[in-house]
């Protein structure tokens, strides 16, 4: 099955995210990544969704269907700029502390947190480099680890831009003026 990055703008209100989920999961789809924030426009959110599946087209077009969602893209095959975080605590007596902070600049990452034998480490960067970071690390003994969603945007002037979908100036009493092109 084929991984997609679905990039979704939704009104920021309780329950929408669980609406969001709920009808991914009916489907059957597996979610393997989701983050949701705020984004640049008040009271609209951006979630972005990485799920496994051969075609997701039709998931796309029942998250239409949610009142709340004012724009769906799969940015699988767009150029995008994608993030994740870890953060890990490994197991870190005083004689392995030096090789650890040099392998943290090698990946660009932060000490957060020393301990008497431990040592929380962030790390950010593609889902790839993240990846590649978990397995170099993994020998020095990982106490506990907890690694964010996949965030996307696509690269260049197209894109989810919020403003475009917030709330029109018609008099609609809060209601979003959609347009889903």
């Amino acid at each position: 099955m084929k991984k997609h990055t679905i990039v979704a703008l939704v009104q920021d209100r309780p329950g929408v995210l669980s609406r969001v989920v709920g009808l991914v999961r009916r489907r059957g789809y597996n979610i393997e990544s989701l983050a949701v924030g705020h984004s640049e426009t008040p009271n609209v959110s951006r979630i972005t969704m990485v799920v496994e599946w051969n075609d997701v087209d039709q998931v796309v077009k029942q998250l239409y269907r949610l009142i709340e969602v004012l724009k769906v893209s799969d940015v699988t095959n767009d150029p995008t700029v994608e993030r994740e975080m870890v953060l890990v605590k490994l197991h870190a007596p005083a004689p392995k502390r030096h090789e650890i902070v040099s392998m943290c600049n090698v990946f660009d990452a932060k000490i957060v947190d020393v301990g008497v034998n431990t040592m929380v480490v962030e790390m950010t960067g593609t889902p790839a480099k993240v990846e590649n970071f978990i397995e170099i690390v993994k020998p020095y003994g990982v106490k506990e680890m907890m690694r964010t969603g996949r965030v996307a945007m696509v690269r260049g002037a197209r894109g989810h831009n919020a403003a475009e979908y917030a709330e029109s100036s018609n008099g609609t009493n809060g209601q979003f003026a959609v347009n889903r092109n």
